[in-house]
């Protein structure tokens, strides 16, 4: 697991002391996708579909169906029990600058009790954007990476029977919302992780890269680049291939729950004294029967005899000088052979005497 650990720190050091492209550090307002969300039927279920009682929905999504087919059985609606139906929820994300024709895979998720979706088929169904438009009409067959298999005593479940994707199941009916345009008057640049330092280097590197100062900051997130080539299109493709080198504040984030530790290159701690030691106690019960002598008028008992162990490893006394490296700190808590949860406790508390000059984020 220290290993593990070490490996982590590495490679967060490696990447942090590598120039990046823009295309991978920023993003072009204007230029986003769109979710996209539709309510259907998946029919051809084999018996796994959903129950009338719990999913009266199902039901009536069925009766609304066929009737648009001009069949009507609202009367037999007591005798109705769709099995191989299951309603469903259909999500998609339309990608910027899509066009009608186009296609889309789309993800199928249970919404009632059925058991599993494998081998069904999704009915024609409208996704429709935040602004209530249908842009997607989706149909097909499923394709499920899970099954769910059941008998009088046990079931056997692999993966998620209830969720299943249709590639290319969405055919696009309704262009995308165009927020970008090839001939607006400047390009809004908009980093991943604002970050002030980062912020200027970007206007920098851009002013640099076209000899002239068209690129200004407005935040710590934003850059305003005016688009002097008179095509945004073009524009944003040379802006894309800049390289930049990026700079954040130090951090090191924790996961208690896997004992996962991840820190950067930034992260400095004062002088500090470190100890580690480990109390294991062990606590036994042993039962003794006490035999009375024959022909006496005692009695059998049985008497518990408990035992208390205690031990306590031997502690290190670790020095940190000020300012230590990130190889000095892990060889450090390594050397005083402590586990990451142990290096977890050891942050946390060099972080409460104020030593550690970083961001301590537990996740």
């Amino acid at each position: 697991m220290n290993y593990i650990w070490a490996v982590l720190v590495s490679l967060c050091f490696v990447t942090t002391a590598s120039a990046e492209r823009v295309k991978d550090l920023a993003s072009v307002e204007g230029v986003q996708g769109n979710a996209l969300i539709g309510y259907g039927l998946v029919v051809g279920l084999n018996g796994t579909g959903d129950g009338y009682n719990s999913s009266p929905f199902t039901t009536k999504s069925i009766i609304a169906m066929l009737e648009r087919f001009g069949i009507n059985i609202r009367a037999d609606i007591a005798t109705m029990k769709p099995k191989n139906i299951a309603a469903v929820i259909v999500t998609a994300e339309l990608p910027p600058f899509s066009r009608p024709g186009q296609q889309l895979d789309v993800t199928v998720s249970s919404m009632g009790d059925s058991k599993s979706l494998r081998g069904g088929t999704l009915l024609i169904t409208p996704l429709l954007g935040g602004d209530g438009q249908a842009y997607v009409v989706a149909q097909g067959a499923l394709s499920v990476g899970g099954f769910a298999l059941a008998g009088k005593t046990k079931t056997v479940t692999k993966n998620h029977p209830t969720v299943g994707k249709i590639p290319n199941g969405g055919r696009i009916e309704r262009a995308a919302p165009q927020g970008f345009r090839a001939n607006q008057k400047q390009i809004i640049l908009r980093l991943n992780h604002p970050d002030f330092t980062t912020v200027r280097r970007l206007q920098q590197a851009i002013n640099r890269r076209f000899g002239k100062d068209i690129a200004q900051a407005s935040d710590a997130g934003t850059v305003e680049v005016q688009n002097i080539e008179n095509n945004a299109v073009m524009m944003v493709a040379d802006l894309e291939q800049i390289d930049l080198m990026t700079d954040h504040a130090a951090i090191v984030v924790v996961d208690e729950r896997t004992g996962t530790i991840v820190m950067g290159q930034e992260v400095k701690i004062d002088m500090v004294a470190v100890a580690h030691g480990n109390i294991h106690v062990s606590v036994g019960e042993d039962a003794s029967v006490s035999q009375p002598k024959a022909f006496s008028e005692g009695k059998t008992t049985t008497t518990n005899k408990s035992t208390v162990k205690v031990k306590e490893d031997q502690t290190k006394l670790v020095v940190l000088p000020r300012q230590v490296s990130l190889t000095s700190l892990v060889s450090a808590l390594n050397s005083v052979g402590a586990s990451p949860s142990d290096m977890i406790s050891v942050l946390q508390a060099i972080k409460a005497a104020g030593a550690l000059h970083a961001e301590l984020k537990v996740i």
